[in-house]
């Protein structure tokens, strides 16, 4: 069994290798940091959704923001849009499934406010709804994807597409960039 696990952690390693090799994604990054920067200064806040395992990835990573990184700092303001359980319900049992975000997005999205939309297969009809949803907002619209980026690649202002098909290689790169963001956005936010 030794070897096998040997082989998963090369292949994370190889997908972090190319993220590393990757200008083109370096510079996204580094456009995303200052879009949350600015937004956070304007007096903005940073919305997250995402889909199993990119629901705790959603969660986890505004947690770094209202919570705090590496400072002990105000909070900032981000939240998850799924950790209202009576809502999510409610919606996909009335509505659909399909629209829990973007209605959320629709009531508490403003101009100038951050959406996040994790997706590993750039996909998710619920993500792709709140993407446009925040688009007619005039939210700055911010994507987590595999390799092809999915439906999503035409429809976020800034697209990280990580450089891998799996999965779970997928979900463990969205947190290494995410705690990328946080980490620089907190340090210029409170330099």
């Amino acid at each position: 069994m030794k070897q096998p696990i040997k082989d998963i952690i090369a292949a994370s390693i190889k997908v972090k290798q190319q993220i590393l090799q990757d200008d083109t994604l370096l510079a996204t990054i580094e456009k995303v940091v200052t879009v949350i920067t600015t937004a956070f200064k304007n007096g903005n806040k940073v919305l997250f959704c995402g889909n199993g395992g990119s629901a705790a990835d959603a969660q986890h990573l505004a947690a770094e923001f209202s919570g705090r990184f590496y400072k002990d700092r105000e909070a900032l303001p981000a939240e998850a849009l799924h950790v209202n359980s009576s809502y999510i319900t409610a919606v996909a049992n009335d509505y659909s499934f399909d629209v829990v975000y973007a209605r959320m997005v629709k009531g508490f999205g403003k101009p100038g406010d951050v959406l996040i939309g994790i997706s590993t297969s750039g996909n998710s009809a619920n993500i792709i709804n709140a993407i446009e949803a925040a688009q007619q907002k005039g939210m700055i619209t911010i994507g987590f994807t595999g390799a092809t980026g999915g439906q999503m690649k035409n429809s976020c202002d800034y697209l990280i597409n990580v450089p891998s098909t799996t999965t779970p290689r997928i979900q463990e790169s969205h947190i290494l960039v995410g705690h990328i963001i946080c980490e620089f956005v907190e340090a210029a936010y409170f330099a």
